[in-house]
């Protein structure tokens, strides 16, 4: 080791100045060599200070095996940054660098924050509709199966997909992965000072190709379907957290990374609750982007509350079947809410695996309704047990069309985000009050609507246009004429002349309303711009 640092401390006498370029949103990244006898993932620290101006981050860095080791920093902000190394070992501290951070491309919209309270949005302010699905263990599964559920990924609605760090031994899904996190001691037991740069680097490179596909990568850190087959769900604190920051030193600069701590967390009873407090703490310090961080529930429901959970992951069937429960998670956190599991379309045994594809669409519209969001999953028998919801593959299911036509609606929607209105009184009815309305029949099969909304942000004389939306064959079929609105009772207004719209008598409809723009005339099918 002293010889290999007295040649890399020649070699770098002079500082290094490196003339770089990345798009903004992407990662530069800084690669040195240092020593790599001992333990370099518990002897070595290393981080780099990156300046813009008064403006300084400090991002840490890792050990990728093999004498290798990298640092990698995703610039929020365009124009020129320097940076300094920092660490214990001298060969690799005061290595110096440059890099001029450029305009992000069209495509690259940045990392999805919280956006007007209940919602979210790129970081140039491009709106962020949540249409996710959850493939726990696709990440484990080897080449031929991860590559399929990647096309699969490219052709479907979803912008999201949750998936294990850790690799995953429960129903349909007990193959053994073909990398682990951990390297082996001659007993047999997992060196948990002594992470595999293979294991993470196969991870990362799914999670780059999601974000080349625009789909946000929502990482799940722990979970207890491990049952002490591979023991890292019982891990003790000093390797949890040993994990958690090389983790976060890897992944922190992907801009499409969501850090979900758990799934399930109350059912990993070897955990205390102090300890997932711990672990959101060290995702604070150690994750110097400020990426999306929730955790999600068996039974037992985490404070959502708590300051440094950005937005609430719920399991929950039962709370989209109808608007209204949905809500009163909205009313208790103040925060996005996000159904992660809501059950799964499919025709397994187990009563969370068995929706019909009705009915998963039905609890998305329900959720959008309500202003929250919906995850997807789907479990149908497959005779090599290649289900979605454990290892990806290819889907089987009806719901992904109709939520694409879902996806498709939200985002022709209101920047400002689908909200519902009158949130106690009517389940039905949500958008932007006096803009734009959803009214949502679900189960119902009406054969007619009375035009009538509730009063909020309504005016006299302010006009809207109808379409009726069929949700489940994805039909929108525009209505003829305008509606003029008169406040005429004390709650909810109607048109004039007391109109009513004619629907067709099947389940799963939709009223969508469009507000005309002040001096717009509709006439003869036709929006005239400028008349009187």
């Amino acid at each position: 080791m002293e010889v290999l640092e007295r040649t890399l401390e020649k070699r770098i006498s002079m500082p290094l100045v490196e003339a770089a370029t990345v798009e903004q949103y992407d990662f530069h990244e800084v690669v040195l060599e240092g020593p790599s006898s001992g333990n370099p993932f518990v002897d070595v620290e290393l981080s780099a200070v990156f300046k813009q101006g008064s403006e300084w981050i400090e991002v840490d860095g890792f050990y990728d095996g093999n004498g290798i080791y990298k640092i990698r920093f995703m610039p929020l902000k365009t124009g020129f940054w320097s940076y300094e190394t920092r660490s214990n070992v001298p060969t690799l501290a005061g290595r110096t660098g440059a890099l001029t951070c450029l305009e992000a491309s069209p495509a690259n919209h940045g990392m999805v924050r919280v956006a007007n309270t209940f919602h979210f949005a790129y970081s140039d302010g491009t709106p962020y509709r949540q249409i996710g699905t959850t493939a726990y263990a696709w990440a484990h599964q080897g080449d031929a199966l991860e590559q399929q559920t990647l096309d699969t990924l490219r052709n479907s609605p979803f912008n999201k997909i949750r998936m294990c760090v850790f690799p995953k031994r429960y129903a349909y899904n007990c193959n053994e992965p073909a990398h682990y996190p951990f390297e082996k001691l001659p007993t047999g037991e997992w060196d948990t000072e002594r992470l595999n740069p293979e294991f993470f680097q196969h991870f990362e490179g799914l999670v780059a190709q999601l974000r080349d596909m625009n789909i946000e990568a929502d990482v799940i850190l722990f979970h207890p379907y491990d049952v002490g087959h591979w023991g890292f769900d019982r891990m003790d604190a000093a390797a949890d957290d040993r994990y958690l920051k090389y983790l976060l030193a890897r992944l922190s600069a992907y801009r499409n990374v969501w850090w979900s701590v758990a799934n399930e967390f109350d059912f990993m009873k070897e955990k205390r609750p102090a300890d997932w407090d711990r672990y959101f703490q060290i995702i604070v310090e150690h994750d110097p982007y400020d990426h999306l961080r929730s955790i999600h529930n068996g039974t037992l429901i985490y404070d959502h509350n708590k300051p440094w959970v950005t937005h609430a992951s719920i399991q929950n069937g039962s709370a989209v079947e109808d608007a209204g429960r949905a809500i009163i998670y909205r009313d208790c956190y103040r925060k996005p809410v996000v159904f992660d599991e809501v059950k799964y379309e499919g025709n397994i045994s187990q009563r969370w695996g068995e929706l019909a594809p009705q009915e998963m669409t039905y609890r998305f519209w329900q959720g959008t309704i309500a202003g929250t969001y919906v995850g997807h999953g789907e479990t149908y028998r497959h005779p090599d047990d290649v289900i979605w919801w454990a290892r990806g593959g290819r889907l089987h299911g009806q719901s992904p069309e109709r939520l694409k036509f879902l996806r498709r609606v939200m985002e022709e929607g209101p920047k400002a985000g689908i909200e519902p209105i009158d949130k106690w009184q009517d389940h039905r009815t949500a958008g932007q009050p006096g803009e734009f309305y959803l009214v949502y029949f679900g189960h119902e099969a009406p054969t007619e609507w009375l035009f009538e909304l509730p009063r909020q942000g309504l005016s006299a004389g302010m006009q809207f246009t109808a379409e009726i939306l069929d949700t489940w064959n994805m039909t929108v079929t525009p209505v003829e004429g305008v509606f003029k609105v008169i406040c005429d009772t004390t709650y909810r207004y109607h048109a004039e002349g007391m109109p009513k719209i004619q629907l067709p008598g099947n389940k799963w409809l939709a009223i969508r309303l469009k507000r005309l723009a002040d001096g717009v005339v509709y006439r003869n099918g036709q929006h005239i711009y400028g008349e009187a």
